[in-house]
């Protein structure tokens, strides 16, 4: 067997994780040995008993891997592992990151840039109106939306993002790509494809089952620089990613709702813990200047080395230089002109002068008007 199909092998026991694949690369020396190894052999890595050892056996006799990688063949799913390039470079650096995620549709290295909103179930009309809004807001300043696809809040995040042109969402859930759930979501799923990527980390055909929901949440956080709680009871699975994103040293934010809301109390209480309120995009933009040097890796060579303002702009990549190019120090240009004298997509206009804005050499003013600093 190759690598990937060694790790689609080992992905398809179930309750095995990057820390016990850890394990078991440390006791073995490689996953191919450990593949061949007698289930008693299994046993001897700490955190694998009896019953664990024999499912890896009987995981390589049934030829799980080779049957997986053939039907991600034919659902035109595509299978990163921890070990490739193009594996999101949020969430590799999570204590606990899936060894590899099934992905359909693109996740973009521009993706790096995204936020989670994420709330209850039984959202209200209140909201379900803000977290389309707040998406939307998001997805205009060239943010990615990340979201888990249920009912509810999830829903309209998603569809909030949608909403704007060229605007990026991933949904990431709690059963196999090919047993997409709820049901009623698979014509939104199909758009996200379109516009963003569908994300698993369990089997093809692994069923919804209540016991992934929650450990999913850490892969919805760990993609995210923040996690934005829209709307939440006290006892909500939106607060787990919320502990979570903590966890990951992701930032947390909650938006307020009616002071007598039940639906709305769990956000109230984060708040009161040190969440930060959000209202607008904005307030969550104003927070992510601790990660301006992490936005591109064209510049952060010249960035450590130099620390000055001008190695920023020497090292911008093309997009940045297009977009550095339209404006001047003393008029500003709206972002419909930057746009078409770049000649970039309008997406990527946004999401780049987003970036630009983290590094200061950028300002935003009212109405969506840009100057160099």
């Amino acid at each position: 067997m190759n690598n990937l199909e060694n790790l689609v092998t080992l992905n398809a026991t179930p309750n095995i994780g990057s820390i016990l694949y850890g394990r078991i690369n440390r006791m073995f020396g490689s996953l191919d040995k450990a593949l061949k190894a007698s289930a008693n052999d299994l046993q001897r890595v700490p955190g694998i008993g009896h019953k664990l050892a024999d499912d890896i056996v009987k995981s390589v006799k049934e030829k799980r891997g080779e049957q997986e990688l053939e039907l991600a063949r034919k659902l035109n799913v595509k299978i990163i592992s921890y070990e490739d390039q193009d594996y999101p470079r949020n969430l590799k650096t999570i204590f606990d990151h899936p060894i590899l995620i099934y992905v359909r549709g693109e996740i973009r290295p521009e993706d790096f840039l995204s936020i989670a909103l994420v709330g209850s179930r039984r959202a209200s009309y209140y909201g379900q109106r803000q977290a389309e809004r707040l998406a939307v807001d998001l997805a205009q300043r060239g943010l990615c939306v990340v979201s888990g696809l249920a009912r509810g809040i999830d829903t309209f995040a998603h569809n909030g993002a949608l909403k704007f042109k060229g605007g990026r969402t991933l949904a990431v859930l709690g059963s196999g790509i090919n047993k997409l759930y709820p049901s009623e979501n698979k014509k939104l799923a199909q758009r996200i494809v379109e516009s963003g990527a569908v994300i698993s980390e369990l089997p093809l055909n692994a069923p919804p089952d209540g016991r992934n929901f929650p450990v999913r949440n850490r892969i919805i956080s760990g993609l995210s620089l923040g996690v934005v709680v829209v709307e939440a009871p006290r006892r909500s699975g939106a607060l787990i990613t919320a502990d979570l994103a903590l966890d990951q040293g992701r930032e947390v934010f909650a938006l307020p709702g009616k002071v007598d809301s039940p639906t709305s109390q769990g956000c109230h209480r984060l708040i009161k813990m040190g969440a930060k309120l959000v209202e607008t995009a904005d307030d969550i933009i104003e927070e992510l200047g601790p990660y301006q040097s992490a936005f591109t890796g064209a510049v952060e060579g010249e960035q450590k080395t130099a620390g000055s303002r001008q190695a920023v702009i020497s090292g911008l990549d093309y997009r940045e230089k297009a977009i550095w190019e339209t404006l001047t120090l003393d008029d500003t240009k709206n972002i419909d002109e930057i746009i078409q004298q770049s000649k970039l997509p309008p997406a990527l206009v946004s999401s780049t002068l987003l970036v630009m804005e983290l590094k200061k050499i950028v300002r935003q003013l009212p109405g969506k008007n840009f100057l160099r600093l």
